[in-house]
């Protein structure tokens, strides 16, 4: 993420963001099959990519010859797609342009306007001239970091003294969303895991979150969260508890003196409501969860950091 690093503090904040108007649809495929055919010679390879690009298109009904576009949804149509837009990073290395693509998302960061909109200019040509993909004007545009997504995260200004018109890296607030909205779902006191698989389908999902937003600043975000998580996995396991009787005997196993152990078993208070509570703050506290396999999202997060001696 080199240009990501130039925005936070290189001063490469002038950034050309290209939309490829519908890039799957208008994809030529005579461009296409002529940029394979000039590494892989073999006729019956090029036969049967052809086959598949021009199988027919049923539109009310009838069928319908394709000229142009790659099929979606299938391993080959990433796969076409980018020896197309290979072209194109090529083109951009050879200009010693700094730019992020991810399929047919992309951007170029420069050092001013000026400088962004001949960049614009040139690319808008090559696009139309070089590949035959048309640009969507209505969303393509320069922009300046903080009204700029890529990828899942966005840029706010650093205040730190002496770090005026600097930027951090964070992750933008839909994917916070849509992520914790995952994590709430498994921790419903109603699906029937076991705590160690709860535990475990749960890592499948933040582990990967993590890894792929590791580069953004989301320490902080990531301890609240972490706290909020404990608080659902707790009141996962008084769920389980069920019967007063049960829950009594487990917080005096816990360590609790009978006659409160008692008391809080037969509380009137909400399950929400005792996870936070001193109830089982008290008892089953990190150290527990933890040895029964529990891991924090922001001790993964910051295992992930690189260290400077």
């Amino acid at each position: 993420m080199n240009s990501q690093a130039s925005v936070r503090g290189d001063g490469f904040q002038d950034i050309v963001d290209i939309d490829l108007k519908s890039f799957f649809d208008e994809v030529p495929h005579y461009k296409l099959l002529q940029l394979i055919y000039n590494k892989v010679k073999c006729e019956t390879t090029l036969w049967l990519i052809r086959k598949w690009l021009r199988a027919p298109i049923s539109i009310n009904g009838k069928l319908h010859k394709r000229r142009k576009g790659i099929p979606q949804g299938s391993p080959l149509s990433p796969l076409l797609s980018n020896i197309l837009l290979d072209v194109l990073d090529k083109e951009l290395k050879r200009k010693g342009l700094r730019f992020i693509r991810y399929a047919d998302d992309f951007s170029i960061y420069t050092k001013s306007k000026a400088e962004a909109r001949k960049v614009g200019n040139e690319l808008y040509v090559f696009l139309h001239v070089k590949l035959i993909l048309p640009i969507n004007r209505e969303k393509s545009g320069i922009r300046r970091p903080k009204d700029f997504e890529v990828l899942g995260h966005g840029f706010v200004p650093r205040y730190k003294k002496g770090e005026k018109g600097k930027y951090q890296l964070v992750v933008k607030k839909s994917n916070w969303k849509v992520f914790k909205r995952k994590l709430k779902h498994l921790t419903k006191k109603t699906l029937p895991y076991s705590f160690e698989e709860r535990l475990r389908r749960l890592k499948e999902v933040w582990q990967g979150w993590v890894n792929n937003y590791r580069l953004a600043s989301i320490s902080l975000k990531l301890k609240g969260l972490d706290e909020w998580l404990r608080n659902r996995l707790r009141y996962c396991i008084w769920h389980d508890w069920k019967k007063p009787e049960r829950k009594r005997k487990n917080l005096t196993q816990l360590g609790i003196e009978e006659g409160q152990a008692y008391a809080w078993s037969r509380t009137n208070m909400g399950g929400w409501a005792v996870a936070q509570s001193p109830i089982l703050c008290t008892t089953i506290t990190l150290s527990r969860l933890k040895r029964k396999g529990y891991l924090s999202m922001q001790g993964y997060y910051e295992r992930l950091q690189p260290k400077f001696s």
